[in-house]
Order: C-alpha cells, then sequence, then structure tokens
C-alpha cells in the first residue's frame, strides 16, 4: 500500500482528524462518510452522503446544461487526483472537475480500497468543459504536460496500478484524437523514453469521496506540502521545460 506524504490512506479517526473531518462526518466506525458531487445527464450538481464506496456520475458526452448550454466531459489520469484535478481548474474553458475513479469492473469502489490495489480502478479526473472556448484537442494537448507518459509503474511519488497515466474516451472522435495527439507526441517529444501513457475506453466514473473534491482548495497547505514532498513539478519541467503544467 502506497504510504503518502501527507496524503491519508487510513479510514480511521485519526485520519479523517488529519483532514480536519469531524468524527460525525467520518462515522463513530472510522468508515468516511462520502459527500460526493454527482453530477447528472443536464450537468445538474448534487450532494449525496453516503457511508463508504461513491457514487457514478454520468459520462455523457457532449451534453447540454440547464439553460441549454453545449458542454463536453473529458477524462484523464495523471497519478493523484488532487493534482489532476488542480491542473485542469487552471485552463480557460474548463468549467468543474471531479476527482474519481474509472477503469474497472467494481461497483462503488473507495479511496482506501482503490489504493489498497483491492480493485483495478485508477485515480482519474472528469472535466466538464464548453468546447466554444476549449477544445478536446486543446485538451489533450494540455494533458502531456501534467503527466510522466514515460513512466508505466505509476505516476511521481505514486506507485503502482493506480497511479498509471491514462486517456479515456468516451466517443470515437475522442479516441481519433486522442490516438493522434499520442502520435504527435511520440514523434516530436524531446526525450528518449517511449510514451506508454494508455489510451482506454471509458466506462463507469465513480465521484470519489466528497472530502477529495477541490482539496487544493479546501486544505491548499497540505496539498502544496504533498506535491512538492512528490516531486511531481520537478519532473514535469525535466520533461516539458517551460510548457510543464503546474
Amino acid at each position: 500500500m502506497t504510504i503518502r506524504f501527507p496524503r491519508l490512506r487510513s479510514a480511521t479517526l485519526a485520519a479523517c482528524a488529519a483532514l480536519s473531518l469531524s468524527a460525525a462526518a467520518c462515522g463513530s466506525s472510522g468508515t468516511t462518510t462520502a459527500a460526493t458531487r454527482t453530477v447528472g445527464p443536464e450537468g445538474t450538481t448534487a450532494a449525496t452522503e453516503r457511508r463508504g464506496g461513491t457514487d457514478s456520475v454520468s459520462t455523457v458526452t457532449p451534453f447540454q446544461d440547464r439553460s441549454g448550454k453545449t458542454l463536453a466531459r473529458a477524462v484523464f489520469a495523471t497519478g493523484c487526483f488532487w493534482c489532476t484535478e488542480s491542473d485542469f481548474d487552471k485552463l480557460p474553458g474548463v468549467v468543474s472537475t471531479t476527482s474519481g475513479y474509472t477503469g474497472g469492473p467494481e461497483l462503488r469502489p473507495s479511496y482506501d480500497d482503490v489504493g489498497g490495489h483491492r480493485t483495478s480502478h485508477v485515480e482519474a479526473v472528469q472535466v466538464v468543459y464548453d468546447p466554444a472556448v476549449v477544445t478536446y484537442d486543446k485538451l489533450l494537448d494540455y494533458f502531456w504536460t501534467t503527466t510522466d507518459p514515460t513512466d508505466d509503474g505509476g505516476q511521481f511519488c505514486d506507485r503502482g496500478s493506480p497511479y498509471r497515466s491514462a486517456i479515456f474516451t468516451y466517443t470515437d472522435a475522442q479516441r481519433a484524437s486522442a490516438e493522434a495527439s499520442k502520435a504527435t507526441i511520440e514523434r516530436t517529444k524531446t526525450f528518449p523514453a517511449s510514451i506508454v501513457t494508455a489510451i482506454r475506453g471509458g466506462g463507469a466514473f465513480w465521484a470519489a469521496e466528497g472530502y477529495h473534491q477541490n482539496f487544493h482548495v479546501t486544505t491548499p497547505d497540505r496539498y502544496q506540502s504533498y506535491r512538492l514532498g512528490c516531486g511531481r513539478d520537478a519532473r514535469l519541467r525535466q520533461l516539458w521545460g517551460a510548457a510543464a503544467a503546474h
């Protein structure tokens, strides 16, 4: 099991306290009560509270929100979803991001299950974006600068299959764009190692427990300490130079 600094893997009262969650939010047994954001087919967001596990969110793309505006969804994995969410939140045209789990057949995976390698899911982020402002191709261009595409064993200090870099596609157009983008990166990269980032067919996406959502905003000191300690930005600069996301 990966022990992160200062990421917390144990669903105990002590871990919840370290995340500034109340005992009531954790439950008397120490099992975290999930407060997840569920995005419906119309792009609506609702908070749901459950003990353990997570809830699936819509992966329909494109879709119309309640105002009738056409939006779209994309799913990316770059290791720690706290960092993936933070990186994509900076991109103009991104409407919202949701940390979660995808890539495996198991239902309602939990953070402990995924991090403990008890499922075949990976940590990932669903990006809702305005295609009139930022295209899927631009999201792909940005994605590469947020990940180490040469590492098949995880990402940065997080090791193992739950942290592998991947693009999850939900339409034929997304698949074609992702394949073309990967080929371009392989052809134009300035480092010798091969690109091993997987392009996978998208399946169910399960929103992570509520305390993971917007972690870079709600707990900025711990988030920055983790990101620095993990060596993420140093490695991204090594790979991508000034274009690296940070």
